[in-house]
């Protein structure tokens, strides 16, 4: 190794950019361990929706954090850094390369660069409150009282991501300081990481993608997304809980539960995939180390790898 800590590898990327094929070749290549950096594939029963590969496709490459979580059960950026590194240590162990693979920012940096999360526990009180002002009002007013307080987590969240807006308010309310502030902290301006870090990004032509992103869609219907939903609906999941809040499962739930019409929910979801493959992209640019592959020149991602290997090779020489 180049130096004395321990390796990591992780991939980003958007979703539908061709993550999956790219990291199955790359953790065989290199005797690596999969950790989903995936905020939803954490949760039980979620499955289509979340894209979670199925046991019988993994080629034997053990894939960690999936599958861990009640989805009645909210599961944070905290809960995961400590599951991740858990499991990296447990990979490091046995001799392996642990290789975090996944589409959520916040988590996939927290790990690499280990921020230090501010602790501001729950207040049930405060987000019902919140709730029934966007219940009330709509979810542009919770958005503008957002906006006062932090104006940067403001123009990051959309304001029917409800949830994600109570959250920065209520971290503001319980510390009296913005919650993007807190992230800028745990980030900083140039943080090392405690890992030998090899760290790799997949874009594409944003037209190539939003047409992989429809067809994704399209897929995840034919597979019976809609029969999911209804099954977790029917278990007693709410479609106010935090899983359910997850592209595809809270617009299936809008259809099954009668607030919008198929070709409406759907014609939503895709919309929305497209939007958050946006916002990813706008998370991945300002990560540091990130070596960006460009997919455009290549007719498949595995006419990629071998600069992939070298990249990854000439990081663990």
């Amino acid at each position: 190794m180049t130096n004395n800590k321990p390796p990591l590898i992780a991939l980003v990327g958007p979703t539908a950019v061709g993550k999956t094929a790219a990291s199955l070749a790359i953790a065989k290549t290199f005797d690596c361990e999969i950790i989903s950096g995936d905020s939803m594939q954490v949760y039980k029963g979620m499955d289509i929706g979340t894209a979670k590969l199925p046991l019988a496709e993994r080629e034997g490459v053990p894939h960690h954090l999936i599958d861990i979580q009640n989805p009645a059960e909210p599961f944070s950026a905290a809960d995961f850094q400590a599951a991740c590194e858990a499991a990296i240590r447990d990979i490091h162990s046995r001799g392996r390369i642990p290789f975090i693979v996944g589409g959520t920012g916040l988590y996939v940096e927290s790990v690499c660069y280990g921020f230090r999360f501010q602790p501001t526990g729950g207040d049930s009180s405060f987000r019902e409150s919140m709730q029934a002002i966007a219940d009330a009002e709509g979810p542009e007013a919770l958005h503008r009282k957002l906006s006062a307080v932090d104006q940067a987590t403001a123009a990051k969240l959309h304001p029917n991501d409800v949830r994600r807006v109570i959250r920065a308010l209520e971290i503001h309310a319980a510390t009296g300081r913005p919650a993007s502030e807190q992230l800028g902290e745990a980030r900083g301006d140039r943080k090392e990481s405690p890992y030998n870090l090899a760290l790799l990004g997949l874009h594409m032509d944003r037209a190539k993608l939003y047409a992989r992103i429809d067809d994704r869609v399209d897929d995840m219907l034919a597979q019976g997304l809609e029969e999911e939903v209804r099954g977790l609906l029917a278990a007693g999941l709410p479609s106010s809980s935090v899983s359910m809040q997850a592209l595809g499962y809270k617009e299936m739930a809008a259809y099954i539960e009668g607030r919008a019409a198929y070709e409406d929910a759907v014609t939503m979801l895709k919309r929305d995939t497209r939007r958050f493959a946006k916002r990813q992209l706008s998370w991945f640019r300002h990560m540091q180390d990130l070596v960006w592959i460009d997919t455009n020149a290549a007719a498949k991602i595995t006419d990629l790898l071998p600069m992939i290997y070298a990249i990854i090779a000439g990081k663990f020489k």
